[in-house]
């Protein structure tokens, strides 16, 4: 038993191993490349609709309400990075129930890929919401002496979301694999339907934690430096002017 796709190593590429969580990945992003063109090679405005589109539209109609709700705020920016989030851990996850193949997601690199993304994409929208000084500035408010302690927050919560998804779906196969060897007919297929359920979730707590932390970065910015400006001298905000 493989506790991680990383152990298995099909063939090198001069330097650079081939493990099953590289070719799993790529499996995953044809499907979804598949399933895309599938789905929308026939999109309709009128008359009856595919169910292909009525499902596609469903989709994107939840995605934008959770990030809506979320956010506050018009959620068609943030969709594409989120449902992308999404869809490659539900496909991935759902796709676990297959014999033989390798969930990337089982792989502390691809949860933790993942999680860095959402490190990076966190300034990204903050900076295109409030400006770039105005979110640097929250970093020294309400007194320089916390830069560390946020940049420390910053750093933690990566970890917990990659050792989060990480945790979650590597415990499901162990399980599921010390199940088959005890009772090889009944319980596999109970832990088969929980996995996949539990995949379901753990890819929409995924994307909701990056709505979140996207979301209450521009927030907190915007909240920091009113609350300074609040707290300034009449005359130096009169001199200032707005910010």
């Amino acid at each position: 038993m493989t506790l991680s796709p990383d152990e298995l190593v099909y063939f090198r590429l001069g330097p650079f191993p081939i493990s099953a969580t590289l070719v799993f990945t790529w499996v995953v992003m044809l499907v979804l490349v598949v399933t895309s063109w599938a789905l929308t090679r026939r999109l309709r405005t009128s008359g009856a609709l595919p169910y292909g589109q009525h499902m596609l539209e469903g989709l994107v109609a939840f995605l934008l309400d959770e990030i809506e709700g979320v956010t506050q705020h018009d959620p068609r920016p943030y969709l594409p990075f989120v449902g992308t989030l999404f869809l490659f851990i539900l496909t991935s996850n759902v796709l676990g129930v297959v014999p033989g193949f390798q969930q990337p997601t089982g792989s502390l690199t691809t949860t933790a890929a993942l999680a860095i993304a959402v490190f990076l994409a966190v300034p990204v929208y903050a900076v295109g919401r409030v400006g770039l000084a105005r979110y640097l500035q929250s970093y020294l408010e309400p007194t320089p002496l916390m830069l560390p302690f946020t940049l420390i927050g910053e750093v933690t919560r990566t970890l917990s979301l990659a050792v989060r998804l990480f945790g979650n779906v590597m415990s499901g196969s162990v399980i599921a694999a010390i199940l088959l060897s005890i009772a090889p007919l009944f319980f596999p297929v109970v832990m088969q339907a929980f996995g996949l359920l539990i995949g379901v979730l753990q890819a929409y707590i995924f994307a909701v934690l990056a709505i979140v932390y996207i979301a209450s970065a521009a927030t907190v910015s915007d909240e920091r430096l009113r609350k300074a400006g609040a707290t300034a001298p009449t005359d130096t905000l009169a001199e200032g002017g707005d910010t």
